[in-house]
């Protein structure tokens, strides 16, 4: 029987005790943990709307809504790998340098331990770090990324290298990030320039416009996606303003046009298979939200991440 269970809301209500994601125990301790889900509660890398510091507290108070048996997967999700909240990372407000290094250093551990880290932020500048401590594990890796902007601009405001729109261009140019085995997926809406799109391709990476995604079909884009990952290591990074501005108001740069939750929830579950060495959910912005509809997404999305992490182990366990 696992060590690390969620409390039992058959047992003891959802509204007690300390609120951590799924009620899964909150500890430091590494010994037997396969995952851990960490807050990562920086936003100073945002462009235009700010709050999304506040969004790993919206999300957990929204998992406690979610159950461990994942029906997609057919498995209790914590019965196949040991999950536990490791808390929030330190930041300093304000001080983008300062904070990479913290969340840098607190990634690390759990990557030189072989525990995979499913991040919860935060806007999407903290991918960066996470992927700074997770190369130096397991070298370049493979990234799949759903979001409506690229994120690959080389500098955003007064000639600076680091923010929300530049952690794709800056983990290639790092060596953390292999693009030619990545797919950034659900691009849309109006762009700065007639590149915005064209430097992700320039850079080596599949990308994939959300009229693409739609019009194709979602079994589609998961075959490819499964196809392309085929053997790699992955970082799945989520972006949720990929999702339709109707269904995730609280984001910090909605796009209109996007998929609904059902069809984002559909190509999550199509693709177990994939190896996640580590995953984040970024850009949840509960001071835009309405009626909590995004921070429960967002903990969707997380508990589909890790129904796809314990199906992998499912999978791949020795007979």
């Amino acid at each position: 029987m696992p060590t690390f269970l969620p409390e039992d809301s058959l047992q003891t209500p959802r509204f007690c005790g300390i609120t951590t994601f799924m009620r899964v125990p909150h500890t430091k301790a590494l010994d037997g943990v396969d995952v851990a889900v960490l807050g990562i509660p920086f936003d100073t890398g945002s462009p235009f709307r700010v709050g999304s510091r506040f969004g790993p507290s919206a999300i957990r108070a929204m998992s406690l809504m979610l159950r461990p048996i994942n029906p997609y997967q057919d498995l209790n999700v914590f019965e196949e790998c040991a999950v536990v909240d490791y808390g929030d990372t330190d930041v300093a407000p304000g001080y983008l340098p300062e904070s990479f290094e913290r969340i840098e250093a607190a990634v690390a551990p759990l990557a030189r331990r072989g525990v995979i880290p499913l991040g919860l932020g935060g806007d999407h500048s903290i991918t960066l770090p996470e992927l700074r401590a997770l190369g130096k594990v397991h070298g370049p890796l493979a990234i799949l990324q759903f979001d409506s902007h690229t994120d690959t601009w080389d500098t955003y405001f007064a000639g600076q290298k680091h923010s929300a729109g530049t952690a794709f261009r800056r983990g290639v140019e790092e060596g953390w990030i292999d693009a030619r085995a990545s797919i950034q997926a659900g691009m849309r809406g109006s762009l700065f320039t007639r590149s915005d799109v064209q430097q992700s391709v320039d850079l080596g990476y599949e990308v994939v416009t959300t009229d693409e995604m739609l019009d194709g079909g979602i079994e589609t884009l998961a075959g490819r996606i499964r196809e392309k990952f085929r053997g790699r290591k992955v970082f799945l990074s989520f972006d949720m303003d990929i999702v339709d501005p109707a269904f995730v108001p609280g984001v910090q740069t909605p796009e209109a046009g996007g998929p609904t939750a059902r069809e984002i929830l559909r190509l999550l579950r199509s693709l177990r298979g994939l190896n996640l060495v580590g995953a984040d959910v970024v850009e949840m912005n509960p001071n835009y939200d309405a009626g909590q509809i995004t921070a429960l997404l967002a903990a969707t999305v997380g508990a589909e991440i890790l129904a796809l992490i314990a199906a992998w182990r499912h999978d791949t366990r020795p007979s």
